[in-house]
């Protein structure tokens, strides 16, 4: 049986496979280091950066539910100069793609960012927390508009030449105008989709899971409303859309690619296996050989819908 060929593009970047691991599940990826090889991974997603550091929202914060759990982080980080002067040094070395996750309250928050960290040689790409609230507009995220998405992502674009990922929310209607959108405002790839907004409470209690109340849902439960997030901005763009929700095994992968992905990220399934992220890439090069496939790039797009999204995925 001939080996699969796993690589694949994106923007300027050609990742070894297309397994990477999504932000704020994988530490900066230095963490797992004890776990899975820097080097089985098509690229590291850190944490979300914030220009200044955050201490997170209070306890409780996560909560299990049925088919996954609820978070409510709050994006706590030590900052932008603790993660250029300590983190970023030692992920250098890492032997993969380092893509660095921002986040802001402002657009002008990104944009210093992206300045910031273009001069940052071990920084191979952006990702964009387009889910931040956007506290100058009511507090409702930056991706819930596509005009609010676009004034973020042109703002990136204009302080940076690096790879632009724009990580979009499944919380909204319109998601392939919204993808258009920041595709035409400059992003280089999609990442769909962040978590799920759901709420868990305690009925005899009366109290909810988190101190929040809700949070962002994640696991097993959200992958088919996060696979149609995803088939939706493939379709919607001809830049590389990058799947992301309820992956825990190599068909779920591979399914996202057949949606018109070009990769996939590998999030909360890394809690319960923190080597998965490693495996999956050998898993899907053994499934795809066995089915006569020679590369993951021949899957993508290739759903019978009865539409172009195969043609749209081979032209980029």
């Amino acid at each position: 049986m001939s080996a699969c060929d796993l690589s694949v593009r994106i923007a300027s970047l050609v990742l070894r496979n297309p397994v990477l691991s999504a932000s704020g599940t994988y530490g900066h990826g230095l963490e797992m280091g004890v776990f899975t090889a820097a080097a089985e991974l098509g690229a590291w997603v850190s944490k979300t950066v914030t220009l200044e550091p955050r201490g997170g929202n209070p306890a409780p914060r996560i909560c299990e539910t049925e088919a996954g759990l609820l978070n409510s982080i709050g994006l706590e980080n030590r900052g932008l100069e603790h993660y250029i002067a300590h983190t970023l040094p030692l992920m250098a070395a890492a032997d993969t793609v380092v893509v660095t996750n921002i986040g802001g309250e402002r657009v002008q928050d990104f944009a210093e960012l992206a300045r910031r960290l273009d001069g940052e040689s071990a920084v191979d790409a952006l990702e964009v927390n387009l889910s931040c609230p956007n506290v100058q507009g009511g507090k409702l995220p930056f991706a819930t508009d596509r005009v609010l998405a676009a004034e973020v992502v042109r703002a990136v674009r204009a302080a940076t030449h690096k790879p632009i990922f724009a990580k979009l929310s499944p919380n909204t209607a319109g998601l392939g105008e919204i993808a258009r959108a920041v595709e035409g405002a400059g992003a280089d790839a999609i990442t769909a989709v962040n978590t799920l907004l759901g709420l868990a409470l305690d009925w005899r209690t009366r109290r909810p899971g988190l101190a929040t109340v809700q949070g962002g849902y994640s696991g097993p439960g959200i992958k088919p409303v996060a696979l149609r997030c995803a088939w939706e901005c493939a379709r919607a763009v001809r830049i590389p859309v990058i799947g992301c929700g309820g992956i825990q095994d190599a068909a779920d992968a591979l399914e996202y690619l057949v949606a018109g992905c070009t990769a996939v990220q590998v999030g909360t399934a890394s809690f319960a296996d923190p080597a998965l992220p490693g495996k999956l890439a050998r898993e899907m090069a053994s499934l795809l050989a066995a089915q006569g496939i020679g590369s993951a790039r021949e899957l993508c797009g290739t759903i019978h819908d009865g539409r172009e999204a195969r043609d749209a995925v081979q032209a980029r």
